[in-house]
């Protein structure tokens, strides 16, 4: 136990984003999946380790550069990173794995949307890439429930209690 005490966590949070989410908000559940979000940011920014915002901009142009825009319900912190992609795997063609390197990082807790797509294939990238992974349970969000229960199901997941536990 003491191991998982010292080690450094970076929390993963993609496509947290207005096009994607804002007319969806009570269908998908998004309200409740960014609480979660949010307190597990708050316990990790309080010690030191990472919170890293992914914005997908796959598209993006002048034209629509508000509505690629973060959902004003994600706290984004002065300290916090943040990182542009184009695919769906946040570690593909972007500098996510250097900056998880450069900050120590042993484990990548991911959270967001969509967890059928972009969340699974980062949550694969980093396990490609020898980071330990895990899922935020009820840090996910899908316009299906049943692939979060199935991610659930198939996936490592590590719960609010057990960050504060670690973290303390």
């Amino acid at each position: 136990m003491e191991w998982f005490k010292r080690m450094k966590m970076a929390l993963l949070i993609l496509d947290m984003q207005k096009h994607f989410l804002q007319e969806k908000m009570k269908e998908f559940k998004v309200p409740r999946a960014c609480i979660y979000i949010n307190y597990v940011a708050d316990l990790l920014r309080s010690k030191g380790h990472c919170v890293i915002h992914v914005q997908d901009v796959e598209g993006a142009d002048e034209s629509n550069m508000e509505a690629i825009g973060f959902l004003p319900e994600i706290e984004i912190h002065p300290g916090d990173k943040r990182i542009s992609k184009q695919y769906a795997n946040a570690f593909w063609k972007t500098d996510l794995e250097q900056i998880l390197h450069e900050s120590g990082v042993d484990l990548v807790i991911v959270s967001g949307f969509a967890a059928e797509q972009c969340v699974l294939f980062t949550y694969n990238g980093a396990l490609e890439r020898d980071f330990k992974c895990v899922m935020l349970q009820n840090g996910i969000i899908s316009s299906k429930d049943d692939i979060i229960v199935a991610t659930y199901r198939d996936r490592d997941l590590i719960s609010d209690p057990v960050i504060a536990s670690l973290v303390e």
